[in-house]
């Protein structure tokens, strides 16, 4: 499935750009280490840095879309906090498969599909508004 960011993703704020970049390369690295049936330890220290990561980056994305005024900002934090909870869900179920690899594979099809979508659509129209605010 190797998935990349690319540049067409762009949202045109260098910081949340960096960010989604290490996220793919993440979600990425999470699906190979389900393919190649890597520990289980290794697998669960991958959703352990996404679920912190992902938290950081919602952090930091949200407080750049306070500081520009940003005038979806509440339904956009909602999406975030959406995505997280889901993210706890995969995570239990993964520890309570007891470390079944079909997690791991619908783990990074969920990431993956959520940060294409929600990038190309949702974070776009942040770096639009910052770009039209110049």
């Amino acid at each position: 499935m190797a998935i990349e960011w690319t540049p067409n993703l762009a949202v045109g704020v260098s910081s949340i750009d960096q960010q989604h970049k290490t996220l793919f390369e993440k979600a990425d690295q999470l699906f190979e280490a389900g393919r190649n049936n890597r520990s289980k330890e290794f697998i669960s220290e991958m959703l352990n840095f996404l679920d912190d990561y992902t938290k950081q980056h919602f952090h930091s994305e949200e407080g750049y879309m306070q500081s520009i005024g940003y005038p979806a900002l509440n339904e956009h934090k909602k999406m975030h906090a959406d995505f997280i909870a889901s993210l706890a869900s995969l995570k239990k179920d993964y520890q309570e498969s007891g470390g079944n690899i079909l997690v791991v594979l619908n783990a990074n099809q969920m990431v993956v599909d959520w940060l294409l979508r929600h990038i190309s659509i949702e974070d776009k129209k942040i770096g639009k508004y910052a770009a039209n605010r110049k």
